[in-house]
């Protein structure tokens, strides 16, 4: 893998999170702080509040947003490559 893959791979990967926050990331007309979207572990109680919350499922939403992202970019950086 070149540099340049490399790069575009991270961009369209954040890009892709980026736009699934803006999607998904509203919880009640709000955006969820970052960074209790992106705490992992804790205790079951902990655990158990994302689950119901629905954080959980959000989480997921956006860090699929975040592959599919890095797929485009591993594409577009053969597309270009060639």
């Amino acid at each position: 893998m070149s540099k340049n893959n490399a790069i575009s791979i991270a961009a369209f990967a954040a890009l892709g999170l980026i736009i699934g926050y803006a999607i998904f990331g509203k919880l009640g007309g709000e955006y969820v702080n970052l960074n209790t979207l992106f705490s992992f572990g804790g205790n079951a109680i902990h655990r158990a509040f994302q689950s119901v919350s629905g954080i959980a499922d959000m989480r997921t939403k956006i860090l699929l947003c975040g592959a599919a992202g890095a797929v485009v970019g591993i594409l577009a950086g053969n597309k270009f490559r060639k």
